[in-house]
C-alpha cells in the first residue's frame, strides 16, 4: 500500500523485543504459578490470547515513539464492525488517537478502500489481525463481517437468536475497551 501510494514508510523490528517480552512474562508466571490460580481456558484460541496481544501493544508503543518523534496523532484502523463487539486489543491497535474509518462497518471499508484505488489484492485478502500463522478475524471471531454488518443494520432480528446472543454478549464483554476506565466518585 505505501509503495503503491509513494508513503514514506520506516521499519521496526519488534522480533526480539517480543521475543524477551515473552520470555519475562512465562518467568513471572511461573514465580505467580504456587500463588496464584491461572484460568483454564476451553478454547485454544483463548489461551493463545494473552501472547498473542502483546504483539499489537508493541507495536502501539513504537507508532507512539514515532509520533511523539514527529509531533504527529496515531491513526487507528478500527472500523464500526469491530469496535461494536471489541474485536480489537486494548492498549495495542485499540489506543490510537483519532478512528478515521469508526463510523464505517468493514463493506463500507472495503468499499471505500476501491474507491480510493487501494490494489484489489489487498481490498479483497480476508482479513487478520496476524496474532499468529493462518488466524482469520472470522474464524476468531466464530461469524462472519456480514453476519455481524446484519446485526448492526438491522438488529438483533437480522440474524439468528443463536447469533444475536453471541454478538450481545461480546458486545457487553468488551464494553470496558470503549470506555474510560472507573474512577472513584467525588463523595
Amino acid at each position: 500500500i505505501a509503495s503503491h501510494f509513494s508513503l514514506e514508510t520506516v521499519r521496526v523490528d519488534l522480533a526480539d523485543a517480543y521475543d524477551a517480552a515473552t520470555a519475562g512474562a512465562h518467568l513471572a508466571m511461573q514465580v505467580l504459578q504456587p500463588r496464584v490460580r491461572r484460568p483454564t481456558y476451553a478454547d485454544p484460541i483463548e489461551a493463545r490470547r494473552p501472547l498473542a496481544n502483546l504483539k499489537p501493544r508493541l507495536r502501539m508503543v513504537m507508532l507512539y515513539f514515532v509520533a511523539n518523534q514527529l509531533d504527529y496523532l496515531v491513526a487507528g484502523t478500527g472500523n464500526r464492525s469491530e469496535l461494536s463487539i471489541g474485536y480489537f486489543t486494548k492498549h495495542g491497535d485499540g489506543g490510537c488517537d483519532l478512528l478515521p474509518l469508526g463510523r464505517l462497518v468493514k463493506s463500507e471499508v472495503r468499499a471505500l478502500a476501491r474507491e480510493l484505488g487501494v490494489p484489489a489484492a489487498v481490498v479483497e485478502r480476508t482479513s487478520s489481525a496476524g496474532l499468529w500463522m493462518g488466524q482469520t478475524d472470522e474464524d476468531e471471531m466464530g461469524f462472519t463481517y456480514a453476519d455481524l454488518e446484519r446485526y448492526l443494520d438491522e438488529g438483533p432480528q437480522g440474524v439468528s437468536p443463536a447469533l444475536a446472543m453471541r454478538i450481545e454478549r461480546l458486545i457487553r464483554s468488551s464494553e470496558h475497551k470503549r470506555a474510560l476506565p472507573p474512577m472513584p466518585d467525588d463523595d
